[in-house]
């Protein structure tokens, strides 16, 4: 072989040691106890290890890059057959770069030997550091003395020796690792630190002896034995890490991890919480991967009992994804949960939820059209409803409606020669509630657009369109009639033409640019005609009048009511971007109906019967980076009284932070008390202490209460450094709900960098 290919096969060697070696690694948890060598099921899954060196076979290699190799001097003994080159060695091969004062090479025994302030530099940013490195036996064996690693995310890794062995096993004595930074007199904050560490590439298991985790150089913690899977094992089971808390309905909890890796495809993951208060809550997940879909099942159990009752609760959820072809695709999602505040108790997700959703569907994808076919379950978890109006809530519940199933189909037609195109939505529902109501629909759409832009720049858009609505409604009553319920067949004939109008006009300097663009849309329809006695809205209920739809040819989200009458609407965009006024845009508009009691206004209760609608709004402002507002208003047109308000603000530098939150939104009477005022205030106040350390505090007052009372409160301190971090939280949830305690929770997390977090 030549010194040339020796050379490179040494640097190369060299080269996988600096970029094998890792942080002690990113696990979660793992076992302590001996695992047979055969099937080790630790689970503490990491991204590289201390012990992944792997050293090159001798191959000639006809497409090797060249090796940029100089030295002060370089000799040849022929007696011993000994190469050496001293002084100032440097060898650059392949992007690395190896550094030393001496390197020799024994043709007898074959082995390379690199002495005195080796470095050696890897392309990817790590680096390695000793004073005697050795390869030998073909390259497949090698030991390093006093090595000392930086990888690339600055973490260290120190060692006495370093030795592979021919049997694919490697070991590294008297092992420590640490992503802190340090002087060199100084202990780093923490460190893991073994014996001896073992990998077996056979078993691909790393095997600790004697490992400990200290904290500025004191142990802490202490295990005889301890193992993982080597980075190439993707999962394989095992422990994980546990969680470990305190809350005023379950007491105090700790909740172990199990994961079970069925397979390549399954995963389960047993996670038991054993508590105080509650005794012992099941709790875990099932998920299986498949090469064209997957399927997630996550669900948890209890026997509650105390002095007053004792009840089965519990929640399941399954989600899941299939492709049926290059065109369809099944997906579902399913949700159960026994009572309405399961979820809140136990600090479960969608617990803030005001409806827990279940639904599957199919859907079509081809070229620019769209189909899809979907049913949909609810329950009511709405906290707020409950304590605003108990009687609307339980109203509600007990007639939720199922919706099955559920059609929509859209279909685009290419653009002509002047870029007018046709679209087609086709749409069918079926809605039944357990108070008898029953409504099936059949809906057509469709819609002629040209959108174009003339040389002097005004932007055009007509969009005509023809609805029509095939409705059969059995045992429907209408809330303002006392004569009875409906039930037969009505039809809907709603004809639509609107035309958009904008023109923008720009001013720019090299160090701003300020637009203003003020917008016009006209529609015509015909006045009325929804036959909302005889029509039940399902889908339109939700109305809201603000900046995101008072430009919209239809203001309404769904289809059960149209958005009759013709009329104007107006309004008036600016922005600017410069160094005085940063990032700053603004924008007002208004309607005029031409019908005073157009099906859209009625629903917003238009008590003064005015043409005029109110004016809605927003505020983008962000001039500086202590200062960010974000405004959204609806304001009386007459006395320009609030109607609707959302503000969001953040104001000042890291070290003193005040962000607050507002929202104020009117009642609507027209829903029979439904929607019921809501005025709420959000403030948090942070605090940049120092490098490290930071604390936060916040409240949420609810404002549309009598006395006035705080829903929840709390705040954390925090301290993070380059290898740790630490979070103390409180909080304080305040309920007006008989049957939700007020409640507390308190939360501490640790996180070591590269190994986990510990908490709750």
């Amino acid at each position: 072989m030549s010194h040339k290919l020796r050379l490179m096969f040494f640097v190369s060697g060299l080269t996988l040691i600096a970029v094998g070696l890792p942080s002690f690694a990113a696990y979660e948890a793992g076992e302590v106890r001996k695992k047979e060598a055969k099937q080790p099921k630790a689970s503490m899954f990491v991204e590289n290890d201390i012990t992944d060196i792997s050293l090159p076979e001798e191959k000639e290699d006809e497409n090797a890059q060249p090796i940029d190799f100089s030295a002060d001097a370089v000799s040849a003994d022929s007696s011993s057959k000994i190469i050496t080159a001293t002084g100032n060695v440097e060898i650059n091969y392949n992007g690395m770069r190896l550094l030393t004062d001496k390197v020799e090479y024994n043709q007898n025994t074959d082995t390379i030997r690199a002495r005195g302030n080796v470095r050696l530099y890897s392309s990817d940013g790590s680096a390695i550091y000793s004073d005697d490195v050795i390869l030998g036996d073909h390259f497949s064996t090698g030991a390093i003395e006093n090595i000392k690693v930086v990888l690339r995310d600055e973490s260290h890794v120190f060692a006495r020796s370093f030795r592979k062995k021919n049997n694919q096993t490697k070991v590294l004595d008297d092992a420590e690792y640490t992503p802190c930074d340090f002087c060199e007199n100084n202990k780093p904050l923490w460190s893991v630190s073994a014996r001896k560490v073992q990998h077996n590439e056979e078993s691909k298991n790393v095997y600790y002896n004697d490992a400990f985790l200290k904290i500025k150089g004191l142990p802490v913690l202490y295990t005889p034995f301890f193992t993982h899977p080597d980075p190439t094992v993707k999962r394989r089971s095992g422990l994980l890490a546990p969680t470990f808390g305190s809350s005023n309905y379950i007491g105090t909890f700790f909740q172990p991890r199990y994961f079970w890796a069925v397979n390549d495809q399954i995963n389960v993951i047993f996670s038991p919480i054993i508590s105080t208060d509650k005794g012992l809550i099941y709790d875990g997940s099932y998920k299986q991967y498949f090469y064209n879909s997957y399927t997630e099942i996550s669900g948890s159990y209890m026997n509650d009992h105390n002095k007053k009752s004792h009840r089965h609760r519990g929640n399941l959820t399954a989600t899941g994804l299939y492709d049926i072809n290059e065109n369809w695709r099944f997906k579902y999602d399913l949700n159960y949960v026994s009572d309405y505040i399961y979820l809140k108790e136990l600090d479960k997700p969608k617990n803030d939820d005001a409806w827990l959703e279940s639904s599957v569907m199919f859907e079509r994808f081809s070229g620019r059209d769209y189909a899809s076919i979907e049913a949909f379950y609810y329950k009511t978890l709405s906290y707020n409803l409950r304590r605003a109006n108990t009687k609307r809530y339980y109203e509600i519940n007990r007639n939720k409606p199922y919706v099955a199933p559920l059609i929509n189909i859209e279909m685009y037609s290419d653009p002509s020669s002047i870029g007018s195109y046709f679209k087609t939505d086709l749409g069918s529902a079926s809605v039944y509630h357990k108070d008898g109501t029953q409504t099936q629909r059949m809906t057509a759409i469709n819609a002629w657009e040209l959108p174009f832009t003339t040389k002097y720049g005004e932007k055009y858009r007509f969009v005509a369109s023809v609805k029509s609505d095939a409705y059969y409604v059995n045992k429907y009553k209408y809330k303002f009639e006392n004569n009875g319920t409906y039930t037969g067949t009505t039809t809907r004939f709603f004809p639509q033409a609107g035309l958009e109008w904008r023109l923008p006009f720009v001013r720019a300097t090299e160090t701003s640019r300020h637009i203003i663009e003020p917008v016009v849309v006209g529609v015509v329809a015909p006045d009325g005609g929804n036959k909302i006695s005889k029509i039940p809205n399902e889908d339109s209920a939700d109305v809201y009048f603000d900046d995101t739809n008072v430009l919209d040819l239809d203001r309404y989200a769904g289809y059960d009511r149209n958005d009759t009458g013709s009329r104007l609407s107006y309004g008036m965009r600016w922005s600017a971007y410069d160094n005085l006024l940063g990032r700053t845009s603004a924008f007002v508009a208004q309607t005029y109906e031409k019908d005073k009691k157009s099906s859209f206004a009625e629903s917003l209760d238009n008590s003064n019967n005015s043409h005029f609608s109110d004016l809605v709004g927003r505020i983008n402002a962000e001039p500086n980076d202590y200062l960010s507002l974000n405004y959204r208003f609806r304001l009386d047109k007459d006395n320009f009284d609030t109607k609707y308000s959302e503000l969001g603000a953040s104001v000042g530098p890291e070290f003193l932070k005040l962000y607050t939150s507002y929202i104020l939104l009117q009642g609507n009477s027209y829903y029979n008390d439904l929607y019921s005022e809501r005025k709420e205030l959000y403030l948090s106040l942070s605090s940049a202490l120092s490098q490290y350390w930071s604390v936060s505090i916040y409240n949420l007052q609810d404002l549309a209460a009598q006395n006035k009372k705080s829903l929840e409160h709390g705040g954390n301190v925090i301290y993070e450094d380059e290898c740790t971090k630490w979070i103390t939280a409180v909080k304080k949830y305040n309920s007006s709900d008989p049957d939700l305690d007020n409640s507390y929770e308190f939360t501490f997390t640790f996180f070591l960098k590269t190994i986990g977090s510990f908490g709750s």
